[in-house]
């Protein structure tokens, strides 16, 4: 195949961007070499179409999927419905899953809840579906996600807002909003989220259901879209801490084409540590994860009041202070607006200059669709794109290097305080799920219902420690969260808490009906 060349103008262009200043001999001779060096190109496509034809995966398998009618998608949860299954027996034998839509499984359409990504039908199977497919589970289909996966409520999906399963006037929270209706309303047992700012975590409060995201690089992020490698994680939404625990033990552990991930991991079975025996544990209560500027006072009189009961299973309950944690949510912005501006769109998602296994296909159907339609997306991912490209041509990328330069300080702050306690508990949103807005989500004016349900669980994405949702109770009929926070790659003991407070509570609300 012979990659397409340059015309004169196309040239010009080039130059224009880096500012150089070429007379028409340069051009004519810059246009040669250009045009020289693109040989090697055509050679790699010629290497990578030659390999491919002796790969299984070179086109999509042909499973079997449908787009559900309305009707029977009253939540608007479902993207596409499936049944999966590779006839391994296992862990997970008989359960059914929901993987959200912004991971690849073969054969099945993947939107991201964007038309830039619509119309993409993925070859291979992300790491996480091969795993739970191993482990017996049956994958009922791909749940919706928000529009590039870059909202905390559940509006800006082009395929149409999800509605809690609470109560449908009511957001879910994001991105993985399908994911957290669809357990919450028990038309799955398991499902699978995306977390860069809380997008776990965020949807399983307000759905009142376990959300887990794990240690950054414990699972591997391999066959999803990024957004930006430093806070992209997988984890668990379920309906129990075992289940959590569960699908964790399937799914963590180094696959050899995750840059994010160290080499040290080593297998662990999650779900038998879980021994309900939390007794001399430290639960330390977060003092700045409390009364911010929203909170819902009933909220935070709720977790509170359930992290004191942690003394009534042999725990020490006491309250820490992490100034910084006021700041982090700062931190994270410029993490997120500059780096998923370089990455995840100037980068079509996988960006360059890491190791590891790219999808060339799904970055060249990316970046043609992003600009084709550009004006479809959500106010969030303008937003972000719009700040981004003037922070990193303005400042030349200088904020993005400070905010990463002072995570070392930032997660020494939060590692101090888990020297004192084994835990760190707080609410998860410091709200319940509101209304869902009227309005397209191309309307600028809805940025605010997309923002401010991170506060809590952002620092968590740019730190890598681990932290988990769990149910604390209801507030006017409406689920709160209480988020569990641990030391980085030390899971079992944030599973373990939050288990031992399942058992307290008896089980956790279940919808009515």
């Amino acid at each position: 195949m012979t990659v397409p060349r340059p015309s004169a103008a196309d040239l010009r262009a080039a130059a224009e961007h880096f500012g150089f200043h070429l007379d028409a001999d340069d051009q004519r001779d810059y246009l040669a070499a250009v045009t020289h060096t693109l040989r090697s190109y055509d050679v790699v496509d010629e290497l990578y179409d030659d390999l491919c034809d002796h790969s299984a995966h070179q086109q999509p398998p042909d499973r079997v999927y449908r787009f559900p009618k309305p009707g029977d998608n009253p939540l608007g949860a479902w993207y596409v419905t499936a049944d999966i299954a590779s006839g391994a027996t296992g862990p997970l034998s008989g359960r059914t899953v929901a993987i959200k839509d912004n991971i690849a499984v073969a054969g099945l359409p993947m939107m991201n809840g964007s038309r830039a990504v619509e119309g993409f039908v993925p070859s291979r199977d992300a790491t996480v579906v091969q795993r739970l497919l191993a482990a017996g589970a049956t994958i009922a289909g791909k749940s919706v996600c928000e529009d590039l996966c870059c909202s905390g409520s559940s509006f800006t999906s082009a395929s149409g807002p999800v509605r809690n399963p609470w109560d449908p006037t009511r957001e879910t929270g994001g991105s993985s909003s399908g994911s957290g209706a669809l357990v919450a309303a028990g038309e799955v047992e398991l499902a699978l989220g995306g977390d860069q700012g809380g997008s776990v975590r965020i949807p399983a409060a307000l759905c009142g259901i376990v959300g887990l995201k794990p240690t950054h690089g414990l699972v591997p992020y391999t066959g999803a879209f990024p957004i930006e490698r430093t806070i992209d994680h997988l984890g668990p939404m379920t309906r129990t801490v075992a289940d959590a625990a569960l699908m964790l033990t399937v799914l963590a552990g180094p696959d050899g084409h995750d840059s994010r991930q160290p080499a040290t991991i080593s297998p662990f079975d999650y779900r038998s540590a879980l021994t309900g025996d939390v007794t001399g544990l430290r639960v330390g209560i977060l003092a700045e994860g409390f009364r911010w500027a929203g909170s819902r006072p009933g909220v935070d009189e709720l977790v509170r009041s359930a992290a004191q009961r942690f003394t009534e299973i042999g725990c020490t309950v006491g309250e820490i202070s992490v100034p910084w944690h006021r700041n982090m949510i700062h931190v994270f912005a410029v993490v997120f607006t500059d780096g998923a501006t370089y990455q995840m769109l100037e980068g079509n998602g996988y960006g360059l200059g890491v190791d590891g296994l790219y999808d060339p296909e799904l970055m060249a159907h990316f970046a043609r669709q992003r600009v084709v339609k550009a004006d479809q997306f959500a106010s969030t991912i303008k937003a972000a794109a719009l700040c981004g490209h003037y922070s990193r041509n303005t400042l030349g990328g200088k904020s993005y290097a400070k905010a990463r330069n002072l995570l070392p300080h930032l997660r020494a702050t939060y590692d101090r305080a888990l020297d004192r306690y084994d835990v760190l508990v707080m609410p998860t949103v410091p709200g319940t799920a509101n209304p869902l807005p009227e309005g397209s989500p191309q309307d600028v004016g809805l940025l605010p219902h997309a923002s401010g349900k991170a506060v809590n669980t952002a620092p968590m994405d740019i730190t890598g420690h681990p932290a988990i949702s769990v149910p604390a109770g209801l507030v006017d009929g409406l689920p709160a969260g209480m988020m569990i926070v641990g030391k980085r790659f030390d899971d079992v003991t944030v599973l373990r808490v939050a288990a031992a407070f399942e058992s307290l509570c008896g089980s956790f609300p279940a919808i009515a009906g």
